[in-house]
């Protein structure tokens, strides 16, 4: 017999303000704890240097996890010039110095060299893996592994304020782009140096900004719940987004409640949308209940389906 995990089984997904000096896998937990949440997981790390939203799947919503890690993201950052550290941020140690010489008018042509599809060598400080282990994991020993540049999209890269030294960034890019190499990129482009000494996540796809919420308010709710004996969650649990905000960009289709019986026992279906192809979200007609994700062709195919009591 399967072992029951312990906490509530609670779906959806939580916008996280994540503040500095915690890790991504630490916020994860900490959210988990408050939630008290059966199983959870977040959809891209944040690095403890950085702040901003991190949306985190509790429950069944971590099976849609991927799609967050795939969206495109938006950061502010700032940009440090004439140093440059062996991590490109704030918390490495300095590698070189060079003078600043150059202006506004540099800086804005060096700029338009980095906006649209462009590639970028991944940072050794990043989480890409090599031989199973993450390439920090080599970084931190001093080995070098040699990287393949990569094609990424910088969608926007505006500059908000330069005052000769820090420059203010917003950066809207495609999956997979990382704001510290884009950074020593930049300096480097400049002939001089440049480290990232601030970043915070402004955006992830489509969420809303107003519904990212902060430590703080989240452990004074869960403190009240705690109060009155874990009789009424729905305060907390009213921050929580649906299951398929994490999917909002695939389009949908409708089934009938005899073919989502089907597609939950693992059979495939006639699709009822000729015009929907791909990956594809999946609702019950009479209930506009989500029940996941499949893979339409003339045939609908299930791929990632929630887990309910019914099943």
């Amino acid at each position: 017999m399967a072992k029951r995990r312990k906490g509530r089984d609670i779906d959806g997904v939580i916008l996280l303000d994540k503040p500095l000096e915690i890790s991504s896998n630490q916020a994860l937990q900490k959210v988990r704890g408050i939630f008290k949440a059966s199983k959870a997981g977040h959809t891209g790390a944040l690095d403890p240097l950085a702040t901003g939203m991190l949306p985190i799947c509790l429950g069944e919503a971590t099976k849609f996890s991927q799609f967050l890690l795939d969206s495109d993201k938006t950061y502010l950052t700032t940009a440090t010039f004439g140093i440059r550290t062996s991590t490109c941020d704030a918390d490495g140690e300095v590698v070189d110095q060079q003078p600043i010489n150059f202006g506004m008018d540099e800086l804005l042509a060096v700029l338009e060299q980095f906006r649209g599809p462009i590639k970028q060598v991944p940072s050794m400080f990043s989480a890409l893996k090599h031989q199973g282990k993450p390439l920090y994991y080599y970084a931190r020993q001093g080995i070098e592994i040699e990287r393949e540049a990569r094609d990424i999209e910088i969608f926007a890269l505006n500059l908000l304020s330069f005052d000769g030294t820090n420059a203010e960034l917003e950066v809207h890019c495609s999956k997979g782009t990382y704001i510290r190499s884009l950074v020593d990129d930049i300096g480097q482009a400049l002939g001089c140096c440049a480290y990232v000494s601030k970043l915070h996540r402004t955006k992830v796809a489509d969420y809303p900004v107003d519904k990212v919420v902060d430590f703080d308010t989240l452990q004074a709710l869960r403190e009240t719940i705690n109060a009155n004996g874990e009789q009424d969650w729905s305060v907390l649990d009213s921050w929580l987004l649906p299951m398929d905000s994490a999917v909002s960009r695939l389009p949908a289709v409708h089934v009938s409640d005899e073919d989502a019986a089907r597609l939950q026992h693992g059979q495939p279906v006639v699709n009822p949308d000729a015009g929907v192809q791909g990956a594809t979200r999946i609702y019950v007609q009479s209930t506009e209940q989500f029940i996941g994700v499949g893979e339409a062709g003339d045939k609908l195919a299930p791929k990632r389906l929630v887990v309910t009591a019914q099943n």
